[in-house]
């Protein structure tokens, strides 16, 4: 492709808002649109292209917004309908992009349309959902479980047959396979599109279809007493079926509509099955989720070879995307430590693809210990010991030293992290060598250099704790070397080299010159322009 062929998010970063989170306007502890508004000088200094918001649409709040009640509306919490236009105009005056999360496999159980499909069998919206009759003794009709603990399977007394439920059981799932729930939520999609969004983030995009002969999901053999309900079956038949694929299609189909709007999809999955989600000729999704970093082990062989396994099996043109943390993981400075986070975002920021930031990481913000009758998340609630609380990693964003960092003048919906007087955005904003001045740089010289932002990726060969490659455009070529252990390891490539030292993790050896072989020392990361 020529350099001006490249589109918005082919060059561009995508940062994460989790809107309860973020900045309150109104002192209710609860973050909103006017509080996104207020920050977006920030989020536009910092070096972002495009500001992905989880759900704000009307919903009981059952699982936080992934419940929705109304597909085209604003939950009062957030605000209303003028708040959210005026936000989207004042990103587009800025000239980054908005996206919205889009939450298609399942409604609220207080959405009308669920609420008329239960009202009788016979209801025209009846088949809007999976609804099934119950197996012998009135079991449920199949073995599927609920991410969330449990039977997939709620019964209802009323007329006698069970809703599936891959979530909560206030999350009822769409029947996909139904062409009236297909144009409803093409319609939904349609309504933002006209308004302006720049794009969808679709939620759980490969549960949206289930295996129409509703067959039993297998045992895991892997599956021990400390995990989760949910991982004692591989969801070999409840998630990831082929006809997924033509949906996608559709979507995309609708997207393509308008001019250079973006569609993600979130995927856990293996590669092989991911990268089917670019679909046939790449009229798929633009940008299925790629999430290894957040799943793999901090090693760097493993890291290396998912890298180059995830880059041969991209599709011809399909384009890479890389996370390094979301509101259902835990933060990275938690999973790797304070010094690899530094090298964590070098590794994000200078892979090629299209990076996606959440908000807070660029501080350092860890996980956050919610005492018990603190704890929010159903999905801890609901199995007590092995449900993952996600909490941790959605607590308030740390704006200053201020009461509450600055976050709300009321009562945080949840704690804030004790160290928010240190590690807060004012207090790094011109602190050189701070985390926060380290992704300002790092975003800054990615956006000036073609070769950081579209250039190609070659993997240099290093041993031991060390992950080293190459980002390359036209004349001109970077090398990344990155120690991801902590123990001086020794760069001996298999190629002649010298450059100098554009970036390093910790400030040290900024603007050096060096060539060939050479230590690096312990959590180093270095950004080399080369001659």
């Amino acid at each position: 492709m020529m350099y001006k062929d490249y589109l918005w998010w082919h060059k561009g970063v995508v940062y994460q808002i989790y809107p309860r989170s973020y900045k309150d306007s109104d002192g209710d502890g609860i973050g909103d649109l006017r509080g996104v508004i207020e920050k977006l000088d920030y989020i536009k200094d910092l070096g972002i292209d495009a500001v992905w918001i989880s759900p704000i649409y009307p919903s009981p709040m059952a699982d936080f917004g992934y419940d929705v009640s109304d597909y085209t509306g604003i939950h009062p919490m957030f605000g209303d309908m003028k708040d959210f236009d005026e936000l989207l105009k004042e990103v587009h005056q800025r000239g980054m992009k908005l996206i919205l999360d889009l939450v298609p496999n399942h409604s609220s159980d207080q959405h009308p349309w669920f609420l008329e499909s239960k009202s009788s069998k016979d209801n025209p919206k009846r088949d809007w959902y999976i609804w099934k009759d119950p197996g012998p003794n009135g079991a449920p009709p199949n073995n599927w479980l609920s991410v969330f603990g449990g039977s997939g399977w709620e019964f209802d007394e009323k007329t006698g047959q069970y809703y599936y439920h891959a979530f909560l059981k206030e999350q009822p799932d769409l029947n996909w396979r139904n062409p009236e729930v297909q144009d409803a939520m093409f319609e939904v999609m349609r309504f933002w599109l006209e308004k302006g969004v720049d794009g969808f983030r679709v939620d759980v995009m490969w549960h949206m279809i289930k295996d129409e002969q509703l067959r039993n999901d297998p045992p895991n053999p892997d599956y021990h007493e400390e995990m989760n309900s949910y991982s004692k079956l591989i969801p070999a038949y409840s998630t990831d079926q082929d006809e997924v694929h033509d949906i996608v299609q559709k979507m995309r189909r609708v997207i393509d509509d308008y001019d250079e709007r973006l569609l993600i999809g979130e995927i856990y999955l293996p590669i092989s099955k991911l990268v089917r989600y670019y679909g046939e000729d790449n009229r798929g999704a633009h940008l299925p989720f790629n999430f290894q970093l957040l799943q793999l082990p901090w090693n760097a062989p493993r890291i290396k070879a998912a890298i180059s396994e995830y880059e041969g099996a991209l599709p011809e043109f399909g384009w890479p995307n890389w996370v390094l943390g979301n509101h259902d993981n835990s933060r990275i400075a938690s999973r790797v430590g304070k010094e690899q986070a530094r090298n964590a975002a070098m590794l994000l920021l200078t892979l090629r693809g299209t990076p996606t930031v959440y908000y807070g990481d660029e501080l350092g913000m860890e996980d956050v210990d919610i005492p018990p009758d603190k704890i929010k998340d159903p999905q801890a609630l609901n199995e007590p010991g092995v449900g993952r609380s996600r909490d941790p990693e959605r607590t308030p964003m740390q704006w200053n030293a201020n009461k509450n960092a600055g976050f709300t003048e009321g009562e945080p919906w949840l704690p804030l992290m004790d160290n928010y007087r240190d590690l807060n955005v004012e207090q790094q904003w011109n602190e050189k060598g701070s985390m926060l001045d380290l992704h300002r740089r790092l975003l800054s010289i990615r956006a000036k250099e073609p070769a950081l932002h579209v250039g190609n990726y070659t993997p240099v060969s290093s041993e031991g704790d060390l992950l080293a490659y190459l980002r390359t455009f036209e004349e001109t070529s970077f090398l990344i070397v990155l120690n991801l252990g902590n123990s001086e390891e020794y760069f001996d490539p298999e190629m002649e080299w010298e450059g100098t030292v554009e970036l390093s993790s910790n400030g040290t050896m900024d603007g050096q010159e060096l060539k060939n072989k050479r230590t690096v020392a312990a959590n180093q990361g270095l950004l080399i322009k080369l001659k």
